[in-house]
């Protein structure tokens, strides 16, 4: 790990003969290849035209290695060195797919022309220390392709995805994280923040005491995150509702329900009662605000609606907690 973080056991580039240097831009040229097909694979079902984009991407980068490939063989034979990215020391990194997901559109062909714009620069340094003129004609001519594309996946949209399409996908990504995120996420936050506050302040005003009012308050607000989470996977596996991975809605309704309700329990780990109660309080105020804001921003309910709606039930279960606390 050390090694990896402080580059301990990599090459200079500086250091690298040039039959390493082209060996290095084949084994990233290739890798880019894959990369590009990955991403293509991750948008394929949802947006095929954008898949597209990608997929000639992956080609423009097979020819490229190809003509290395054929450089090398002219040069210094068959047998290519074994070396990547990760052996030489300050060379650009690539982001493995699986750590970009989920694959957003804009996010990718970022992305992209990220990628194009970094093996740019690696060719013109790679060709200022060559001294063959071969292999330093065709670096300079990659380096030229490269910045030519730096804008390739942007041009690309433009052909495969005209704005009518693009704008459609955009869509379609916004509505899948509503219903992936948003909404259970939304679902949780309001019954963590809403139904855990009976228990809590009826405990806090029984009890008044901090310590016994946060045992309840933890034991309501873990439990009604592992029960929203298991409901949330068992209810649906979001093959008919196009709802997303049933994992990810649980997993993000659990933890909001659990957050939801921790936020007015936590403050009693304050001893002084009345001091915890009242910043208790506060902080329903707030969740109770966070959770209409939104539902007017992604679930498009009109402001004034959302606050009325989330204010009076939260109202109403706080009035409960404290007339069942305090009887």
């Amino acid at each position: 790990m050390l090694s990896r973080v402080f580059g301990f056991g990599r090459r200079p580039f500086d250091s690298l003969s040039e039959q390493e240097m082209l060996a290095l831009a084949i084994s990233s040229e290739e890798d880019d290849g894959r990369i590009y097909r990955a991403y293509a694979d991750g948008l394929r079902e949802g947006f095929p035209q954008s898949a597209r984009i990608f997929e000639e991407m992956a080609e423009e980068e097979d020819r490229h290695r190809d003509a290395l490939i054929d450089l090398h063989r002219s040069r210094f034979g068959e047998r290519i060195p074994l070396i990547r990215r990760e052996h030489v020391r300050g060379y650009y990194q690539r982001k493995p797919d699986w750590l970009v997901r989920p694959l957003g559109i804009e996010k990718v062909r970022a992305q992209a022309e990220e990628m194009e714009r970094q093996a740019y620069n690696f060719y013109v340094a790679a060709a200022k220390r060559t001294s063959d003129a071969a292999t330093r004609q065709l670096l300079n001519q990659l380096a030229e392709v490269e910045r030519s594309h730096e804008s390739l996946a942007h041009r690309l949209g433009l052909q495969h995805t005209p704005e009518d399409v693009r704008k459609e996908e955009i869509s379609a990504e916004r509505r899948q994280f509503i219903l992936t995120y948003v909404q259970p996420g939304l679902a949780g936050l309001m019954d963590g923040s809403v139904s855990t506050l009976a228990p809590i302040f009826a405990a806090a005003f029984a009890t008044h005491d901090s310590w016994q009012t946060l045992l309840v308050g933890l034991a309501a607000s873990i439990g009604a995150g592992i029960s929203m989470g298991f409901t949330e996977v068992a209810s649906d596996d979001g093959k008919l509702s196009g709802r997303g991975s049933p994992a990810k809605r649980g997993i993000t309704v659990g933890l909001m329900t659990t957050l939801g309700g921790l936020g007015h329990a936590l403050p009693y780990l304050i001893p002084h009662f009345w001091t915890a109660t009242a910043i208790a309080i506060a902080v329903v105020f707030v969740e109770l605000w966070a959770i209409a804001f939104i539902q007017n921003r992604y679930m498009e309910t009109p402001f004034w609606r959302a606050t009325f709606q989330v204010v009076l039930g939260g109202a109403l279960v706080f009035a409960a907690g404290v007339l069942i606390g305090s009887a």
